[in-house]
This record gives structure tokens, C-alpha cells and sequence, in this order.
């Protein structure tokens, strides 16, 4: 392994400082095969030599067993088995012990590179790269394609498919039953608008406004959203009505493609026809300078993914406004 978490994951609060920059930074790593995976590096608690697993039973596709780590039991994942390039003989000297939903697991990689920075705006959506996430599925297939959140391209011309790690925690725990919501009072033409970059988490957003009995309108990256809000906005505009009386809530991630969603905040909150629609931040990164950055580009709440009731309870004050 070129370096060990002392090396690559050094500076942490250098790093968040890139949050609002547009920029973002990720840890390039191998599993074995000939495309390189990337991971962003908000997301990455530590890089470690691979420890004894202790094997399991009944344990879920693609988790090798659990370990101790530091007092706590925690699941071992072999991401090579999401995208059918698993070698059941291979050892997996690296483990890469990550840090968002909530949850800490490691995932078991052939080998860690390097960490490089890169603009959110090179960073694309996989169906904007023109099938180029197909690479990094090993054969193409669809589990492979649906694991890939993002694409970005090296220096050198190489691609960097960036794994959709909810997606793939939410296939080994399961997605969660969604509990009873509180239903919001809103009239026939209000509605949300929510941005996420992640399948399952649209899923699951999703999930919850319908119970919730909420319309909505969606974007699937940063940059996607700003040009819908625009366009909502000039409408309304041309209208003379005041934005904020049809649309109750922005909800947006934090990291995505092209945009991120401390960018996009500060953008809705400096435009006055976003004047009284609050913007509430619903990411994986639940960290306390996470929350800071939110709260310094100006958003109104800060959710951590994914607690249906939490999202609910946070939604239904704003909405009610």
C-alpha cells in the first residue's frame, strides 16, 4: 500500500475547508481490477492493513464478517463482489474504514493510491460521461452501473468512477421501514423540491413526502437543480406571485455532482426570489463541521441521512410556515 492512513487522511480540518469551495477531495484506490474507484474522502475515517476477520453466520451478500475495531463490532464489506469482480481466492490486504449514514463500516480494496482535489464541477453524472460508468461495472451490468454516482476524469485522461457507498450499504443492511409520519396541511399547488445525487436516497426521500402526502419536484445533482429553481423562479416572476407561496422547502445534499450543495445553498440564499423558502441540508456527513459549513452558507436546518422520522419532524415547522 503507497501510504497509510497517517499519510493520506492527515489535515482533516484543512479539508473541510474545501466544503462551499465547490471542490472536493477523493482517495483513488484499486480492487483489483484495471479501472480506478474513488471514494470521497469526507467519508473516509481511516486506511488500514486488513486486520483477522471473524467470520459470521447468515452474514449479507458481500459482507466477509465483522471485527473490533477500537470497542466497536463492525461490518467488513468486499466491494469487488458489487461489481462482479470478486476473486473468491483473493486476499484483500487494505481496508478503507468509513463514516456517513450514521454507521461505520470498512470496505476491503486491493490497494489505496493517492488522494487528488478536483472542482465538483468536473465531477459528472455517470449519464451525462455517455456510458462510461460502464467501465468501472467490470462487465456492464446494471448492479454495477446503479453502484456508480459519479465520474471524473484524471490528468492523464483516466477515468475515476466514484462508488455510490449509500447504495451499497443500504443493499447489505437493508433499506429502512418507513415509520408513521406526521401529514402536512399544504394546499393543492405547494409543494418541495429536493436534490440528491443518490438513487437511494431519492428512494428514500421519496418514501417519505408521499407518506407524508407532500408533492414535490426532484434534481439529481447540484447544477441540475439550480437550473430547475431558475426556472421556477422566473416563472413565478413572470407571474408576479412570490415563489415561496407554491414552493415550501429546498432540500439538498451535500456532495453532488457539478454542484455541491453548500454552492447551491449559498446561491438560492443570495437570490431574493428564494426570500422565505428555507433550505434545509439532508446529507451523510454528519459531522459537527459539516454542520458548521451548512450553517456559514446559510441553511435553516441540518438533517443527517437517514432517519425518516427526523427528516419528517424537521420538514413539517417549515412547511407549516
Amino acid at each position: 500500500m503507497p501510504a497509510t492512513d497517517a499519510t493520506l487522511l492527515a489535515n482533516i480540518d484543512a479539508r473541510t475547508k474545501l466544503a462551499g469551495s465547490n471542490k472536493m477531495e477523493i482517495l483513488l484506490f484499486s480492487l483489483g481490477t484495471r479501472e480506478t474507484v474513488g471514494i470521497n474522502v469526507f467519508k473516509v475515517r481511516e486506511v488500514s492493513q486488513t486486520p483477522a476477520i471473524t467470520k459470521t453466520p447468515n452474514m449479507p451478500f458481500g459482507v466477509e464478517g465483522v471485527l473490533s475495531l477500537r470497542g466497536n463490532i463492525i461490518p467488513i464489506i468486499a466491494l469487488a463482489r458489487f461489481i462482479g469482480a470478486n476473486d473468491p481466492g483473493k486476499k484483500y490486504e487494505t481496508m478503507i474504514v468509513t463514516e456517513f449514514n450514521k454507521s461505520t463500516q470498512a470496505f476491503l480494496v486491493d490497494s489505496v493510491d493517492r488522494i487528488i482535489r478536483v472542482d465538483w464541477d468536473k465531477v459528472r453524472s455517470p449519464d451525462n460521461m455517455m456510458g462510461s460508468s460502464a467501465s468501472a461495472a467490470g462487465d456492464g451490468s446494471a448492479n454495477g452501473m446503479n453502484l456508480i454516482t459519479a465520474i471524473t476524469e484524471l490528468e492523464d485522461g483516466k477515468l475515476v468512477s466514484i462508488l455510490d457507498v449509500e447504495q451499497i450499504l443500504a443493499s447489505v443492511i437493508g433499506e429502512p421501514r418507513l415509520p408513521e409520519l406526521p401529514t402536512a396541511q399544504l394546499e393543492a399547488d405547494q409543494y418541495v423540491f429536493f436534490v440528491d445525487d443518490s438513487v437511494v436516497a431519492r428512494k428514500e426521500i421519496t418514501g417519505v413526502l408521499e407518506k407524508m402526502r407532500i408533492k414535490f419536484q426532484q434534481a439529481s445533482n447540484g447544477r441540475e437543480a439550480w437550473e430547475r429553481l431558475q426556472a421556477l423562479a422566473n416563472r413565478h416572476q413572470g407571474d408576479g406571485a412570490p415563489l415561496h407561496d407554491n414552493l415550501k422547502t429546498i432540500l439538498v445534499d451535500a456532495e453532488m455532482p457539478e454542484m455541491d450543495g453548500y454552492v447551491l445553498t449559498r446561491l438560492i440564499k443570495s437570490d431574493h426570489r428564494f426570500n422565505g423558502i428555507p433550505v434545509v441540508m439532508h446529507s451523510s456527513l454528519s459531522s459537527n463541521a459539516n454542520r458548521a459549513m451548512g450553517s456559514s452558507v446559510g441553511v435553516d436546518a441540518y438533517v443527517a441521512k437517514f432517519d425518516p422520522a427526523v427528516l419528517a419532524e424537521t420538514l413539517i415547522p417549515f412547511l407549516q410556515r
